[in-house]
This record gives C-alpha cells, sequence and structure tokens, in this order.
C-alpha cells in the first residue's frame, strides 16, 4: 500500500472528515502566498491590513486594498484541488472545509460546508450597521464605498491584523476540529495564529492528521500522521485516483 492509498483508506474509514486549508492550496490558481520568499508582504506593508490604518487612512487603504484582492485576486479561478475537495463533500466523503483563505475559491469550486476562518473578498460590511452586500455591487473606480442603507463606511469581510476572528467562522471550525477523525491539511505552515491551533486540538482528540505540503510545516513532526511531501494539485488528483480505486 503507497502513501496515497493509506491516505485515501483513513478518509473512506473516516467518520468525520475534515480539510483544513491555507494559502498553499490557491498559489496554483495564481494567488501568491502572503509570507514566504514571494509573498505579498515583500511587496506590500502589512501594516496597511491593521484596522486601526484603515480608519485612519481609508482611501488610502482601500486603493490598495482593490490593487491587490481585486485587480490581483478578482479573475482567479479555483484549481483540481479545490474540486476534489469539492467532489468529496458531493460524495460524503468529506463533512466541511476549514479554510484561512479569504479567495471563495473552496465556494466557486462546489463545496457547500465551508467555514472562513478570515472572512471573504466576495462581501463588504458597513462598520456602522453591519449590513453586508457582494462587493459585485461595489464600484471600484469610486472608492471608499459607503454603504447603501445607513452611508457607513465599508471595508471587506475580512480579518485586518487588530480584528476578532467572526464568531460564527471560530465556533463552527472549532467544532469541526473536535468532531473529526480524520484531518486533511493542504497548504498550510501552521504559522497564523489561531487558526493554527485547530489541527493541535483536532489531535488531542486523537484525529487522524493526513498533511499535504511541498515542504515540512510546523504541523509535520507534531500532528501529522501521513505526510504527503507534494504540491495541492498533484497529491489531490493522486489521492482522488486512489479513493476511486478502493470504494
Amino acid at each position: 500500500m503507497n502513501i496515497y492509498q493509506e491516505a485515501a483508506r483513513k478518509v473512506i474509514d473516516s467518520r468525520y472528515c475534515v480539510a483544513f486549508t491555507g494559502a498553499g492550496i490557491s498559489v496554483e490558481s495564481g494567488i501568491p502566498p502572503f509570507r514566504g520568499r514571494d509573498g505579498l508582504w515583500n511587496k506590500y506593508d502589512p501594516m496597511t491590513f491593521e484596522i486601526n490604518y484603515f480608519l485612519e487612512n481609508t482611501a488610502r487603504s482601500w486603493e490598495i486594498i482593490r490593487e491587490i484582492f481585486y485587480d490581483l485576486f478578482g479573475h482567479v479561478l479555483p484549481n483540481t484541488a479545490h474540486y476534489a475537495l469539492a467532489e468529496m463533500e458531493h460524495r460524503g466523503l468529506l463533512k466541511s472545509v476549514i479554510t484561512q483563505n479569504i479567495d471563495n475559491l473552496h465556494k466557486d469550486a462546489g463545496n457547500i460546508a465551508v467555514y472562513e476562518f478570515h472572512g471573504s473578498l466576495k462581501q463588504i460590511i458597513c462598520l456602522h450597521c453591519g449590513q453586508k452586500m457582494n462587493v459585485a455591487q461595489v464600484d471600484m473606480n469610486h472608492l471608499p464605498p459607503t454603504c447603501l442603507t445607513c452611508g457607513g463606511m465599508m471595508k471587506p469581510d475580512v480579518v485586518f491584523f487588530g480584528e476578532a476572528i467572526p464568531e460564527y467562522a471560530a465556533s463552527k471550525s472549532i467544532d469541526a476540529s473536535q468532531r473529526a477523525d480524520c484531518m486533511i491539511l493542504i497548504g498550510t505552515t501552521g504559522t497564523v495564529a489561531p487558526a493554527n491551533t485547530l489541527p493541535f486540538r483536532a489531535k488531542a482528540r486523537g484525529t487522524t492528521i493526513i498533511e499535504i505540503n511541498p515542504d515540512p510545516s510546523e504541523y509535520t513532526d507534531q500532528v501529522t500522521d501521513i505526510f504527503i511531501q507534494d504540491n495541492a494539485t498533484r497529491a489531490m488528483e493522486h489521492l482522488m485516483e486512489a479513493i476511486d480505486e478502493l470504494v
């Protein structure tokens, strides 16, 4: 039995399998990671995305947000790793996806149960009344956008530095981690808190951890049971092939 067959058997035999994804799953869709050699933080000051900076420099912040997230990310599409997870959910092999990503690609690929730990760029939220609207309704030529309900200041519905994790996403993610008997980690280094605690929560309850990463992560020597050292798309293609062979 090779490593993909071993991982496939764990997925098939699980009662509650969950995926936990990071920036690495979206790199092959053309989205650069935030950290690392080619990361966005090498080009942009991360403090630009600190909530107090945003509140004090809203117009400038929105210009940079538009440049990075909507001009650069706006037309990316899911890759085969995203579609593989959607297929797994469709077959009943995967209960949910917990993602640290804000690109909405899991939902675009067809996953239904997606817990967006850091929010989603597809929505903006009014900081005054809490009204949310789809970003497609926003004219990016006229920034910053204001709320159609109360005229208040709006920001992308994502977690800025200095903001708390949304209660719904946090509670759902923690619950899924604690219910899981199998967790597939894909493209996450384990360095971003508090999201990085979720695999440790799962492992503490005896969960089998399958990790897919091109390089070892903070999880590899601590919680990982099966380490597949490859990029997300190739690894998920092979994993799906192994599942098909075994079912």
